[in-house]
């Protein structure tokens, strides 16, 4: 446990544990600090990815998690994958991502570990990652973006900036309008606001258990969303100190259907379907392309979110978000699957609860 995890062989452990000492003491750490159990924490942030900009204010809150529960946290960076400004696509860096998190969080002083994210790849890669390592591990997404707003409509990345630039390709709309827009489509920090890969993929690490209740909706500008990475730090150091559960503890052939009815249920991004396939091998669990056909059949939308629907993921948080949707369908999930929060998926966060509607109903019920 602690500096002493997993110590570098140079054949006299005793040897290799002073040296490591020494290194970290030159840190400034004091030797009660090292002796402590280690909460790793990911550092995601970068330039060349805006949807982790406040990525530092987020990790800052999981080092008051951790500290409060009498553990040490180590910040240590990772591959960032910011969907916009990779080329030839952030898919071609998913794996790469997925492996460099692993290996370095194998290779490191750690009992647990916090891995923050949002940007689409990047909670697949995390996600990947955790599993393999099979170490206590919480999922920290960013959160999704708030709405913008043009000329009294509202806008938000990355459905609505499709539209308008057909509207200029069209002729419809002047090149001084469209730079408008375009300061308006992503006016705050955090992943898109709509039912895109990042969403829902955070939806479903959410359902898979992977991360606490709320996890998955709450806003990124969002004072909740401090609460839930201070909430991740104590969870993580919990499991650091009492040698919590790995991974696959939480992703089950049942919790991995229940994030396949999410999915569906959530309307969610097509590109989730290869993310949770690759998550789930990771657990050595197949995803069954005619079950997943199957529970399309039974499973109705209950969620109208853009680009399909109306609404954002804002409206998605204020109606419930993931648990809402949990109670509402309580019939058709395995609501008995266990969460890195310590309760069944049924269980909503009080915190973060809130009342409304989710939207509509493919059996053609109001939410």
């Amino acid at each position: 446990m602690g500096i002493d995890n997993g110590l570098t062989d140079y054949g006299d452990p005793e040897f290799a544990s002073y040296l490591r000492g020494a290194f970290a003491s030159s840190m400034g750490f004091s030797e009660e600090a090292l002796s402590r159990p280690i909460v790793g924490i990911t550092w995601t942030a970068s330039d060349f990815n805006n949807c982790h900009r406040l990525a530092p204010e987020l990790i800052e809150a999981v080092k008051r998690g951790v500290l409060m529960e009498g553990a040490l946290p180590m910040v240590f960076p990772t591959l960032s994958l910011g969907e916009g400004f990779l080329n030839p696509t952030s898919m071609y860096f998913r794996n790469l991502m997925a492996m460099e998190t692993e290996e370095i969080v194998r290779g490191q002083p750690m009992d647990a570990v916090v891995m923050v994210g949002g940007c689409d790849k990047t909670i697949p890669a995390q996600a990947m990652a955790a599993l393999s390592v099979d170490r206590p591990t919480v999922i920290l997404p960013v959160g999704p973006m708030m709405t913008g707003s043009f000329e009294g409509e509202r806008l938000g990345a990355c459905t609505d900036c499709r539209r308008y630039w057909g509207q200029y390709r069209a002729g419809t709309m002047t090149r001084e309008r469209l730079v408008g827009v375009k300061q308006r489509l992503a006016s705050t920090a955090g992943t898109c606001p709509v039912m895109g890969t990042a969403s829902t993929m955070a939806s479903l690490v959410e359902t898979l258990g992977l991360a606490l209740p709320g996890a998955g909706t709450v806003p990124a500008v969002a004072a909740d969303r401090l609460r839930i990475a201070e909430e991740s730090g104590r969870r993580a150091a919990q499991f650091a100190r009492d040698g919590g559960p790995g991974p696959r503890t939480f992703v089950t052939p049942e919790s991995v259907e229940n994030a396949l009815r999410m999915l569906l249920a959530i309307s969610g991004s097509t590109n989730a379907l290869v993310h949770l396939t690759a998550i789930a091998r990771r657990a050595g669990i197949a995803v069954d392309p005619h079950r997943f056909n199957e529970l399309s059949e039974e499973t109705p939308v209950i969620v109208s979110l853009k680009p399909t629907g109306d609404g954002y993921m804002e409206d998605f948080h204020r109606a419930g978000g993931v648990r809402a949707v949990l109670r509402e369908l309580a019939d058709d999930f395995d609501l008995d699957t266990p969460t890195v929060g310590g309760e069944r998926s049924a269980t909503t966060s009080t915190s973060t609860r809130a009342g409304g509607t989710i939207g509509w109903s493919a059996r053609g019920r109001t939410r």
